[in-house]
């Protein structure tokens, strides 16, 4: 069990990271997909360590980093099916 949160918090790290690093490369835009699905991932995997190890302000931090991605995520489709005759 400690192998997989190892696996799931490191998982999170990468997946936060990777995010932030394809932004500031412009090779993907704060408006897309990929960028919130990677946001929401890595704040997911990173809160679920973090309440395994009873961290609750880091595992909170990372519901609300996660939230937002969904905020986000729900504008964009909100925008699309209004733009949808």
């Amino acid at each position: 069990m400690k192998l997989a949160m190892s696996i799931i918090g490191w998982s999170g790290v990468v997946f936060c990271t990777l995010g932030y690093l394809l932004l500031s490369m412009k090779l993907i835009r704060a408006d897309s997909l990929s960028f919130q699905a990677l946001n929401i991932l890595g704040g997911l995997c990173l809160a679920v360590t973090a309440l395994d190890t009873h961290d609750l302000p880091n595992a909170a931090a990372n519901v609300l980093w996660m939230s937002i991605g969904l905020y986000a995520l729900s504008k964009q489709f909100t925008k699309r099916e209004q733009k949808e005759p």
